[in-house]
């Protein structure tokens, strides 16, 4: 129940908290399965940016406050109620990664990271953007800032001459996230480019004003599987938690894990 306290808002609806649930379940039983990437130790750590964040229950009712009680109680239920339930794909346990909020439609794997995975596509995500915290923000950079971040992982990138001209020929897909744009002459990816800035998502844009690049950002997170703003809003629109998860997960099924033990 932990990795769900911290990763999904308690406030959120019943149906979401269960998609929520399940897919943490599933995401620690792929890793399991796999060997996770932290040696012989652990399959799985509690580093958000890396799996899946924690928190007691302890640290999280003081978090809450005097919602404290409803909703560990509503977080008790979403994982009771799926208990065993695993997304599948060819009767195995997925990777699945979720994030807090797109910008309309979410991104394949293969968009964002090195494989394409058959249940990672891009699907349509219903962002709720007036109720989304800091869905649209705001970054600015100097000349000197942009040098050094960019510079300190891509010591080829050209960024001389007008600031202007240091980003070109930027490729989006239709929700208008960054696939590939070209820094100081040196091709990446707009989630690569995310991660040397420290953007919220790889979906933006930007313009040169008065010596600084600023950019202007949609939504938060790599955008890939689950989103859970978006996941909330089909929970509010009636989808039930199974519903949810297929939708963002493409050619899965939902079944307890013992179907997927036996493979």
């Amino acid at each position: 129940m932990g990795v769900v306290r911290a990763e999904m808002p308690a406030s959120f609806e019943p149906e979401a908290l269960k998609a929520q649930a399940v897919a943490a379940r599933t995401y620690t039983l792929y890793k399991m399965q796999t060997g996770g990437n932290h040696g012989d130790t652990a399959d799985i750590c509690t580093d958000s940016t890396c799996c899946q964040a924690y928190i007691s229950e302890e640290n999280a009712r003081n978090n809450w406050g005097e919602n404290a009680d409803a909703y560990e109680e509503k977080i008790e239920t979403a994982v009771r109620e799926t208990d065993g339930e695993t997304i599948l794909y060819g009767g195995v346990p997925i990777l699945a990664v979720f994030h807090s909020c797109s910008a309309g439609q979410t991104r394949s794997s293969g968009q964002v990271w090195v494989s394409d995975l058959p249940y990672l596509q891009a699907v349509s995500s219903p962002e709720p953007a007036d109720s989304i915290p800091n869905y649209y923000s705001r970054v600015e950079f100097t000349a000197e800032e942009f040098r050094e971040k960019v510079l300190a992982s891509y010591p080829e990138a050209d960024l001389s001459g007008d600031i202007s001209g240091w980003l070109q020929n930027a490729v989006t897909d239709t929700a208008g996230s960054v696939e590939s744009v070209d820094v100081g002459g040196v091709s990446m990816k707009g989630s690569t480019l995310r991660s040397v800035l420290g953007l919220r998502s790889a979906c933006f844009e930007w313009e040169a004003a008065d010596g600084k690049l600023v950019f202007f950002v949609t939504g938060y997170g790599h955008g890939v599987g689950m989103s859970q703003y978006g996941a909330n809003q089909m929970a509010k629109e009636g989808a039930d938690y199974r519903t949810i998860l297929t939708h963002y997960y493409t050619g899965v099924t939902v079944e307890p894990y013992t179907t997927a033990a036996m493979g």
